[in-house]
């Protein structure tokens, strides 16, 4: 699918679409708990369809209720199962650990960048826990046996994701079980919102510095119906429109515990004028200037972050983002090159990007989606004052399947012009 994209004069409200991080969690505690619950949600995405579907395939029965998606969990786990994660690595990396602790004896794949990015650090750390793996760097990957407890030694700057997977595992094993996590550790929000979400299912999990103790034999307990959050790293894209217009964007929490609602206070430092109460930002253009971001935390914010920063006078810096080099694209790259073909100015640097704003860009440009549903909305904000061809923009589906509807609503223009 090729769109045509001209943002200008974005005004209005929007309802923030269902967290996909929050819905992946909520999803397999749900699937591994004692009875039945239902997600209150008000959109589903293909990442999410692929967790569904993958603990479906390890012995869940789970089914939408209009928009609401009902788990029945696991009961008779299966002994052998396919998990075809697609696209999503969050998929893949949450569950390969549980797999290992059900025992079922797994093949998973996927498709896109999927096969490319490491698991290395999981499959090392269950492989040294009773599992047996696939050889480094083979995919599909297989696994058999069933993991023990145990120590859990990751590095804590490659992927929160494998940490993650870990926690929703190790309740289900037969002892007491230790995750460790060498420093620095990234993406610590993404953690925290996976011991939060355990908890809400009866975990007990402690937390002491860079180490997770975590009980085994412990049951998951449904809550029966628990509301999925709404997405701020969607949502994210709709406040930096409003930065260059005006947007008010309901549903998205402020006490949320998703690293990504650091955008409200990145656009605000900025210098857009910024409303948050206890469920909506409000965002409105005002004069724009550079500032220097931290990404280790924020990596998927990079993207219209860079975007908006093109038109902020002066320089933006963004450090510590080497991590988005594995993503769906190597964003890095991806994000210079869609800057430059806009007639940005922007500097690729190992870890990060400098990008020199207030430029005028060109009045029509055409790029590509590099398969990548961030890139997309990336080059959606470099649409504000030009006409943008995005091609292969089919990739918003990853996350955002509203993505036009959203922007026609809001007073832009998007327009499929070739469905292919």
């Amino acid at each position: 699918m090729d769109i045509e994209l001209s943002l200008k004069n974005m005004k209005g409200t929007a309802a923030a679409i269902a967290s996909k991080s929050d819905a992946h969690r909520l999803l397999i505690a749900a699937a591994l708990s004692d009875s039945p619950c239902r997600l209150i949600l008000n959109s589903t995405s293909a990442d999410i369809e692929a967790t569904s579907a993958c603990l479906n395939n390890a012995g869940a029965d789970i089914k939408k209720d209009g928009t609401d998606i009902i788990v029945n969990p696991i009961k008779n786990t299966e002994k052998e199962a396919v998990f075809d994660c697609g696209e999503s690595g969050s998929t893949i990396r949450f569950l390969i650990p549980v797999a290992s602790a059900l025992g079922i004896k797994s093949i998973f794949t996927g498709s896109g960048r999927l096969p490319e990015r490491p698991q290395t650090p999981i499959l090392k750390a269950l492989s040294e826990n009773g599992a047996s793996v696939s050889p480094d760097g083979e995919f599909p990957i297989k696994l058999d046996g069933k993991l023990r407890a145990g120590v859990f030694t990751l590095p804590g700057n490659v992927s929160s994701q494998f940490v993650t997977g870990l926690i929703f595992a190790l309740p289900l094993l037969d002892g007491n079980s230790e995750i460790r996590l060498i420093p620095p550790v990234e993406s610590k929000p993404y953690i925290n919102m996976t011991v939060a979400t355990v908890r809400k299912f009866g975990i007990e999990i402690e937390e002491k510095g860079n180490s997770y103790f975590v009980k085994g034999n412990q049951k998951y307990i449904s809550p029966k119906e628990i509301k999925v959050d709404g997405d701020w790293s969607n949502g994210a894209f709709l406040a930096v429109c409003g930065a260059l217009g005006d947007i008010t964007v309901n549903g998205l929490f402020p006490d949320s515990l998703q690293g990504d609602k650091a955008i409200a206070d990145i656009i605000k430092k900025m210098g857009s004028d910024v409303t948050q109460t206890e469920d909506n930002i409000s965002v409105k253009a005002d004069k724009l200037h550079g500032i220097e971001v931290d990404a280790s935390d924020i990596p998927d914010l990079v993207p219209v972050i860079s975007a908006l920063a093109v038109f902020a006078e002066g320089t933006t810096t963004i450090k510590n983002a080497q991590r988005l080099r594995i993503k769906e694209s190597d964003r890095l790259k991806t994000v210079t090159q869609l800057i430059k073909t806009a007639g940005g100015d922007i500097t690729e640097l190992p870890d990060g990007l400098i990008i020199n704003g207030g430029k005028k860009l060109k009045d029509s440009f055409t790029v590509d989606s590099f398969n990548d549903h961030r890139i997309v909305m990336a080059a959606a904000v470099l649409s504000y004052g030009s006409v943008v061809t995005v091609t292969n923009a089919q990739a918003i589906n990853k996350s955002y399947p509203g993505f036009i509807s959203d922007i026609t609503k809001l007073g832009g223009v998007c327009n499929v012009i070739n469905d292919r």
